[in-house]
């Protein structure tokens, strides 16, 4: 054909797209009718794709072509294109392929609309669009047209929306993906006429509703061996009749809202080989019909709240091999049974409340490879034969093990990656074999009593990465060569021993540190120089020692230090003048009376060659005559002289020093009587005007029984090396809460003197603590006393959205668009639950993106929402004048006290964040000449029609028709007239819609 004809064709299909012909017409007006021409059609829609260049329009058959197979009529009947990175759109030439059956496109980078003219394609039976950035909504009508579909896959796309009842119109299909989408909505009841449905992936989406519920119709489906259902937000019970689903092989229910009791009829699916309901809010007892489940291999029930003794019968279920019950409530023994799973690879029973003692016939399991028993109360000493198993992974920490620790076997050594038994009771030295771990990578005894030396074979250990001895009894020097077979070493903790001399001068040779802590030693000598060779350090605790001299100038060279803290220790001189030392917080330098700061009080001392002094009496004189006598005579004069002086010297120092203590004993006595006067009105006060006062000094965890003390000293995790963030309204940090070793985000409140009274917090807190919304950080609970007030909040993995945009590492691979714009939606969903749920409304007033945090899956969470309910000082309508908000992000009117202040100060601050968002740009730039301000400046490149020149270019491929209207939006609000700020909930509309495009639709604005 040639590409005149070629051309002629392609535009004949364009004008068919526009109904001004139809393809029948383009096919007769050229006067051809074979498979070449609709493969090389569907070639021109894709951008330059080299696997595809032997497909030519010169041959007469496309049979010979690669990916090409052809039925016996020499007619197409199966493309495979997977994996061959195409990009461009899915176009019209496929609809010329009326003999196709089978279509993979899947593991390419095709983008636009899934065309509804696929449909055309009647003998379709396999279609396979999986893993490219196909978008918009599902074809509705698909399935019901091609009614010999069998499989449909088109998971982890861009496509979102609900899924319509005409859609699962699926008379003769039998597989169905949607899988990792942003799908929304139910799943319609029209899924009930797919009755030879086998497997149902509806993974990884946002769908709601309860699927279970019986005008869904997913009983009928008793077909289905494969039923996936994680990572959405569906909610309710799991109710009986799962037993209908009696073919199940593998289902998958984690990471949803399910609730109430595991379904008690689940034994009577006898074929069930996985089965996963982990992160949901299941309770009750594990029912006795699993042990019916004797094809099981996959169980994971972690993350509920699953109770009563750990079941007996799990030692007959021989087959398993990944069981995890980790995070629930469990009691009771471990039973002698375990022993009998002798194909268990991965054991996890963490943060349960299991008593007693380690069986010991866990070292029948001869095949486990991860054992993980953290937080339990078990008890006993540590069995010398767990320590021959092949075993990858060991935690035991957080329970009462006694005891030494066991040698091990060269099998452990072998194999060993991980091994974590602090927080026990463990004794003895630390066995010197520990030099023999070939692929360990995390040690961590910390908090033990070993009264231990440091092993100088850890320096033998290759690859070990984190080493974790805090707390432990030990004793003796820090050995020289902990690097020296390997610079892996990137964690080294030490602090809380009794560990005395210097810090190794080779501890330069650890080049991959990036966090030395040897704080609350007796470590002595100086700060070696070599310990500017870690150009990785971010971290460096050095406080409470008997470290003394200057601190190395070289030290200012270290450009990745965060923190640094080198306080009471005996140095002297001036600090580093580079990096990290001249902002160094006073709080890490005091204790150090020689340090030379301006933050300090007190003389400083340098450290430089004392001035030459000349003893005036070391020259003899010269002597005129014989005077011998005379010399006599001086000495005995000068003799009597000295002694006078010294006399009058010595008197003159006791009067001063009897008078500093006559002076300090008058003060000492008068701080007491102010003290005992300010302790009886306080007591007197608070007697009389509050008698309900909540348990001071303790920890209230919201829904939840538990109680207790957070921390042995709650003042431990307040210091540089937990801190993960600073606002303005206290500073955060990251901790383990207790004995659980759950991690969360601990803010510590600076507003001590404003909240007043336990109750009054505790009211606000809980408050706080009814606030539920997918995207808004939970607050968990809190800690109270008179000297410090603590929130504890859920840790976000992945930081803020701040240090995602302007502050992420080289290595870290920017956020895509999909992203950004899933957390700008997130984040307005968000404030309108603030602004439109909440009764009365609440007002953020310091939104900006370092209290937008982000989960494991980069949803937007917002963070210190609320907190300005604690300033009794603000009044109604307006706000202090040290809380108007972060610069750039505060709205004009914040700064007039006279104009009333409602939600549309957080619309200005949100209009920020999306310009922030989408240019990658600080909202106030400061330059040599001149200062930016980030709205200004797009709104004067959307006059001059330039305005898609500011964005990110990092974030990859952007669709103009959404970024545009996200920067227009931007725009409308941050408006310098509040009233001409949409709400938040109209700003959440026009997200939606905007990422929902519609034929001919108009721009919001």
């Amino acid at each position: 054909m040639g590409n005149i004809q070629l051309f002629v064709y392609i535009s004949l299909l364009s004008l068919a797209s526009s109904g001004i012909v139809n393809v029948a017409v383009a096919d007769g007006l050229i006067g051809l009718n074979d498979d070449v021409l609709g493969l090389i059609v569907f070639k021109s829609d894709l951008r330059d794709p080299p696997a595809l260049n032997s497909w030519t329009e010169d041959d007469t058959s496309p049979c010979s072509w690669k990916f090409i197979r052809c039925n016996s009529a020499g007619r197409v009947s199966e493309i495979f294109l997977s994996g061959l990175g195409l990009s461009g759109q899915l176009g019209k030439g496929l609809l010329k392929l009326q003999a196709l059956k089978a279509l993979s496109l899947s593991h390419n980078n095709i983008t636009g609309d899934i065309p509804t003219d696929i449909t055309q394609m009647s003998n379709l039976e396999t279609l396979d669009l999986s893993h490219n950035r196909f978008s918009g909504l599902l074809p509705t009508l698909f399935i019901k047209s091609i009614s010999s579909l069998n499989y449909l896959d088109f998971s982890h796309n861009e496509l979102h929306g609900p899924i319509s009842g005409d859609f699962l119109s699926c008379p003769s299909l039998r597989y169905f993906s949607v899988a990792g989408n942003a799908l929304d909505g139910p799943i319609p009841s029209s899924l009930s006429n797919c009755r030879v449905l086998s497997g149902l992936n509806l993974s990884n989406n946002q769908l709601s509703g309860n699927p279970f519920d019986k005008n869904v119709g997913l009983w009928s489906l008793n077909r289905l061996r494969l039923l996936d259902l994680s990572n959405n937000v569906f909610s309710g019970d799991i109710p009986k009749g799962i037993y209908t689903l009696h073919n199940l092989k593998e289902l998958y229910l984690q990471n949803n809202r399910f609730s109430g009791l595991l379904p008690s009829d689940i034994g009577l699916c006898p074929h069930l080989v996985k089965l996963d309901i982990s992160n949901n809010s299941i309770i009750g007892e594990i029912p006795s019909s699993f042990i019916r489940l004797k094809s099981l291999i996959f169980l994971n029930l972690a993350n509920n709240m699953i109770s009563g003794e750990f079941p007996q019968f799990v030692g007959n279920l021989t087959n398993l091999q990944h069981f995890d019950v980790s995070n629930s409530i469990l009691t009771g023994i471990l039973p002698l049974s375990l022993g009998n799973l002798k194909s268990i690879q991965f054991l996890s029973l963490s943060n349960n409340k299991i008593v007693g003692n380690l069986p010991n016939s866990l070292i029948y399991c001869t095949e486990l490879k991860k054992l993980v028993l953290k937080n339990n109360l078990l008890n006993g000493s540590i069995t010398e034969e767990l320590f021959s198993m092949g075993l990858v992974e060991l935690d035991l920490s957080g329970n009462s093990f006694t005891g030494s620790i066991p040698s091990g076997s060269s099998r452990f050594y072998e194999s060993l990656v991980v091994l974590d038994m602090s927080r026990n009771g463990l004794t003895g030295e630390i066995p010197p074999e520990i030099g023999l771990y070939s692929k360990l990578e995390y040690l961590n005894l910390s908090w033990n009593s070993l009264h231990s030396r440091v092993p100088l074979e850890l320096g033998y250990v290759p690859k070990l990465s984190v080493l974790d001895l805090r707390k432990s009894s030990l004793y003796g020097t820090i050995p020289s060569d902990f690097c020296d077979s390997s610079s892996s070493l990137s964690v080294l903790q030490l602090d809380d021993n009794q560990l005395t001399g210097p810090i190794p001068e080779k501890i330069g040779n650890c080049s991959s540190l990036y966090l030395l802590s040897l704080s609350h030693n007796n470590l002595s000598g100086g700060i070696p120089t070599s310990m500017s060779m870690l150009k990785k350090l971010e971290i460096l605790q050095i406080e409470s020692n008997e470290l003394c001299g200057e601190m190395p100038k070289e030290l200012g060279t270290l450009q990745n230090l965060l923190a640094v803290n080198v306080s009471y220790n005996k140095l002297i001189g001036r600090l580093p003048s580079g990096g990290i030392f001249p902002n160094l917080d006073a709080s890490a330098l005091q204790g150090n009376s020689g340090l030379c700061s301006p933050l300090l009080k007190g003389p400083c001392t340098l450290d430089v060659q004392k001035p030459l002094v000349l003893d005036p009496n070391a020259f003899p004189k010269q002597n005129h005559g014989n005077n011998e006598g005379n010399d006599t005579t001086k000495r005995s004069e000068d003799h009597m002289f000295l002694s006078v002086s010294a006399i009058v010297a010595i008197l003159a120092a006791v009067v001063i020093v009897f008078g500093v203590l006559v002076i300090t004993l008058l003060n000492a006595s008068a701080r007491k009587k102010l003290a005992f006067i300010d302790n009886a009105l306080e007591s007197i006060f608070s007697s009389s005007s509050r008698s309900m006062t909540p348990s001071i000094g303790r920890l209230v965890l919201f829904g939840s029984r538990s109680s207790g003390n957070l921390f042995n000293d709650p003042e431990s995790l307040i210091n540089k090396a937990s801190e993960i963030g600073e606002g303005v309204f206290g500073s955060v940090y990251k901790a383990a809460l207790g004995n659980e070793g759950r991690i969360v985000a601990v803010k510590k409140l600076i507003m001590s003197n404003i909240v007043q009274y336990p109750e009054d917090f505790d009211k606000e807190v809980r408050m706080l603590g009814k606030v539920k919304h997918p995207n808004i950080v939970p607050l968990r609970g809190y800690y109270w006393t008179p000297q410090i007030q603590l929130l504890v909040s859920d840790f976000a993995p992945n930081g803020s959205l701040h240090f995602r945009i302007h502050e992420k590492p080289p290595n870290m691979a920017p956020l895509s668009w999909t992203t950004r714009f899933r957390i700008m939606l997130g984040t307005a969903k968000g404030l309108a639950h603030l602004h439109h749920s909440c009764r009365p409304p609440m007002i953020h007033y310091n939104l900006k993106p370092s209290n937008i945090l982000l989960d494991e899956n980069y949803n937007a969470k917002i963070s210190d929402f609320g907190l300005a309910r604690f300033l009794t000082r603000i009044e109604k309508n307006t706000t202090g004048n040290r809380f108007q908000g972060a610069p750039g992000y505060a709205a004009p009117e914040l700064a007039c006290q006279s104009l009333r202040v409602n939600e549309k100060c957080d619309v200005y601050s949100f209009g920020v964040i999306l310009l922030e968002i989408v240019t990658g740009r600080r909202p106030i730039e400061y330059g040599e000449d001149n200062v930016v301000i980030l709205n200004d400046h797009v709104r004067i490149l959307l006059e001059e029609g330039n305005v898609l020149d500011c964005v990110d270019r990092s974030m990859g491929e952007y669709p103009d028709e959404e970024v545009l209207p996200v920067l227009k939006l931007a725009l409308v609000c941050t408006s310098q007239i509040p009233s001409s700020r949409p709400s938040m909930s109209e700003i959440v509309q026009i997200l939606q819609v905007i990422k929902t495009p519609v034929p001919h639709r108009h721009e919001p604005y």
